[in-house]
Order: C-alpha cells, then sequence, then structure tokens
C-alpha cells in the first residue's frame, strides 16, 4: 500500500499575504498621529542633551503593540504573520524616503560635489569605526570569535551573507553577525537618534561631518540619526543636513558590501588576533551553545507583487501627508503634488531595477530618478524643487519608523538568547561608525 504524500505546512505569513493588512494600517495611523502629537521631548545629559522626536515614539509604540500581542484581545492583537506582513511593507515604503533624499540631492549637487574627499573618505570611518571601538569592548567583556561577527559592520543584510558564506551562521562569527542584525533590527533607530542627537547638541562637529556620519548603511537608521541631527539645525541646514546623509548612505549601500568584505572583515579577523592575548578575558558568555537564531531570524516572507508596492507607496505617501499635517501646518492638498513626484521616482527606479534583473539594488535606481528630477540638467527642476518642497524630510521619517516598529516584536524571542554582552557591543560599534565617519569628515570638511 502505498504511503500517502505528506504535505509541508506553510506559514500563514506566506498562504495569506493580504491577511488583514487593513489591521496594519489602522495601527500605522493612530501611532503615527500620537507620535507626532507628543512631538518631540529633550531633556538634559551631562554637557548635552537627548532629543526624543516623534519617530522614536512611534518605533517604540509599534513594538510595544507587537509584543502585547497575546495580551490582547482578537481584533486589536498585532498577530505575528501582520509583523511579518509590517516587515514586508517596510522595504518598499523606505523608497518613498529615499525618494525625497534624492530630490534634495538633485538640487544640492553643488554642495555634494564641493566636500570633495570628505565625502570619499567619510566612509572609512564608517567601517573602520565599528571594529576601533567594538572589538576591544568585546574582548574586554569576554566575547570570544563571536565579536568578528558583530565588529566588522553594522551587521546588516549583506554582511549577513559575507559571513554565512565564510564562516556558517551557526559559527560563533555568524552568532555575533546575527547578535548584530537582532540588536540593529530592534534598538538600531531609537539608539543611533539618541547617540546622534547628543553628539550633535554637544556642538563639536560640524552638521554636514555630523550627516555624513548618519549614512551608516542603513535606511532605518540613517533616517533617525539625521532626523535627530537635522532637528537641531536652522531649517537651511536641516536641508543640507538631510542631503549629505543621503549621499553618503548611497556611497555606503553600494560599495559597503565589498569594503566590508576585502577591508573590514580582514582587519577585524587581524585585530581580533593580535589583541585577544593581550586583553582577552573569559567568562559565562565566552562559550555560546550553537542554537536556531538564523532560523528564527530569518522565516522566508513573500515579496510584495506590484500591486501591494504600489499600495505601500500610497499609504506610507498618505501618513507622510498626516505627519507634514500635524507637525508642520502644510494643509494635505499643498502636499498632495509632493507625494505625486515622490512615488512615480519610486516606480520608476522599481521598474528600472527590474528590468535590469536586479543587478543595481531599487535604491540606487530610486536616488538617480529622483537626482535627476531635481538636477540642473533636468528642464523642469525649478517647478519640481517648489512643488516637492512642500512636505519636510522629517515628515516622511516617522511613517517608515512606524512600520518598522510594528515589525520588531517577532524578534524578540531570538533576541532574548543573546547575553547581554553581545548587545553592548553591537551598541559600541554602532556608535563607532557614527563617530568614526564623523570625525574623518570633520577632518577633510
Amino acid at each position: 500500500m502505498q504511503a500517502a504524500p505528506t504535505t509541508t505546512a506553510t506559514p500563514s505569513h506566506l498562504t495569506q499575504p493580504g491577511l488583514q493588512t487593513w489591521k496594519l494600517y489602522v495601527f500605522a495611523v493612530v501611532i503615527l498621529v500620537v507620535a507626532e502629537l507628543i512631538g518631540s521631548v529633550t531633556f538634559k545629559v551631562g554637557p548635552g542633551k537627548v532629543v526624543l522626536l516623534p519617530m522614536v515614539w512611534a518605533l517604540i509604540m509599534g513594538a510595544v503593540i507587537g509584543s502585547l500581542q497575546s495580551k490582547m484581545p482578537g481584533p486589536l492583537s498585532l498577530s505575528q504573520p501582520l509583523q511579518f506582513r509590517a516587515a514586508a511593507i517596510l522595504q518598499p515604503a523606505l523608497l518613498l524616503f529615499v525618494a525625497k533624499l534624492g530630490l534634495m540631492v538633485g538640487s544640492s549637487l553643488p554642495k555634494i560635489i564641493g566636500a570633495g574627499w570628505a565625502l570619499v573618505f567619510q566612509e572609512f570611518g564608517h567601517f573602520v569605526g565599528t571594529i576601533v571601538i567594538g572589538l576591544p569592548l568585546a574582548l574586554l567583556l569576554g566575547i570570544k570569535r563571536e565579536a568578528i561577527g558583530a565588529t566588522f559592520s553594522v551587521g546588516r543584510e549583506p554582511s549577513l551573507a559575507i559571513i554565512g558564506e565564510r564562516y556558517g551562521m551557526n559559527s560563533p562569527e555568524g552568532r555575533g553577525v546575527l547578535a548584530e542584525y537582532i540588536t540593529g533590527t530592534l534598538f538600531g533607530a531609537v539608539f543611533i537618534a539618541i547617540f546622534a542627537g547628543f553628539i550633535t547638541s554637544l556642538n563639536i562637529f560640524h552638521p554636514v561631518a555630523l550627516a555624513m556620519g548618519a549614512g551608516v548603511g542603513s535606511g532605518s537608521m540613517m533616517a533617525a540619526a539625521a532626523g535627530a541631527i537635522a532637528a537641531q539645525q536652522t531649517p537651511e541646514v536641516a536641508k543640507d543636513v538631510a542631503t549629505f546623509a543621503a549621499a553618503s548612505n548611497l556611497i555606503t549601500t553600494t560599495i559597503g558590501t565589498y569594503f566590508t568584505l576585502f577591508i573590514s572583515l580582514p582587519l577585524a579577523v587581524w585585530g581580533y588576533r593580535v589583541l585577544e592575548p593581550i586583553i582577552g578575558r573569559t567568562t559565562s558568555s565566552s562559550s555560546t551553545a550553537s542554537d536556531d537564531l538564523h532560523t528564527q531570524t530569518h522565516v522566508e516572507v513573500a515579496d510584495l507583487n506590484m500591486a501591494g508596492r504600489i499600495g505601500a507607496w500610497v499609504f506610507a505617501g498618505v501618513l507622510t501627508i498626516i505627519a507634514n499635517w500635524i507637525a508642520y501646518k502644510v494643509a494635505p492638498l499643498e502636499s498632495i503634488g509632493c507625494i505625486v513626484i515622490m512615488i512615480a521616482a519610486v516606480f520608476v527606479g522599481d521598474i528600472l531595477c527590474n528590468v535590469t534583473g536586479k543587478k543595481i539594488p531599487a535604491v540606487c535606481w530610486v536616488t538617480l530618478v529622483a537626482m535627476f528630477l531635481t538636477s540642473p540638467v533636468c528642464p523642469w527642476a525649478d517647478a519640481i524643487v517648489a512643488i516637492t518642497g512642500k512636505i519636510n524630510f522629517l515628515a516622511v521619517i516617522t511613517p517608515m519608523l512606524t512600520f518598522a516598529g510594528l515589525s520588531i516584536a517577532k524578534d524578540i524571542p531570538a533576541f532574548r538568547k543573546l547575553g547581554w554582552r553581545i548587545v553592548l557591543v553591537s551598541f559600541a560599534a554602532n556608535a563607532g561608525t557614527f563617530i568614526g565617519a564623523t570625525l574623518i569628515a570633520e577632518f577633510f570638511h
């Protein structure tokens, strides 16, 4: 008798990609409105100050709602499938923010070109800074080879791929890069916003140098850092902050994979080999058992189809209009033109990405298209600049981090398995990439 064929259950977030998406949108609207109404909160810390912007409240509220899913009534519960759905929406929605920055960069190309070597060499600070600050701390805390994976970069997706291919994700190096990835996902935007805002308040560095330091290679973290810096500047300087942060982030995104593979990873391995016999210690965190962190953190999520991506762009645009209305008192009808242009730039960039076989990331195409629209070579540049200037770039950040917050809670179970030491090292690495790039940019600026 032939055995009945077995079937493999497919996660619900794959079989029902549109499952109650409306609930996510309702949550997002409520969170964004509350966050914008709370506004900015500032308090002093020693010689500086910490500025908590609406985007921080949005991220925290989303995370709290997700973490309370088992205690909320059915209609108000943000289930794990919906959290994965929020993560899927976040990726195309971030392109709207990229388009806004590209529009600002295009009209400021002369300033960017004038930055010259500062913009080029600050990239070394982004990748070396994580090692200089993070690696010694890791060794002093008793972390062994996990320190290599946790400190050779800020641990975004390309870094996971590099470590996975070189060492395997169940290796010590793999657990280290996962620690960086999970910590960055859960707390990266909040941490870098608070840290960048505090460093800015000290008035040690030029705002443009700080802006270059904000381009860490993560869209949400760059948005958080740039927003915290810009919030303490005049409107004109705030525009420069957004422009240079975008330019720096584009460079980090495009060449970052090669830099981490050929320079920062070998440097981290060499640094570990040299420093571990000198300052290395043995503690309870020195030996980490193999676990399923990689499986928990990387559930395959179905990509949004074109209709889903357009829906994400449009809804992110609606949230941006609401944020711009509440925070900057710009009537919604005045903002619609800007949103239409931003969505058009994203749509064209997305098409170009697919036509070219995704060999060049969509973020690069969207940036190039948006830059062209406001660059001197575009005959309609002046009109487009006037229209797109109706929306403050800070108003675009809060919707992005709202979706980021709604997607965070799914990673908490994996996060609980990580020791506090390696989490502290992750924070140090994130601080190092910001400070390293800022110092170099300040020197050359």
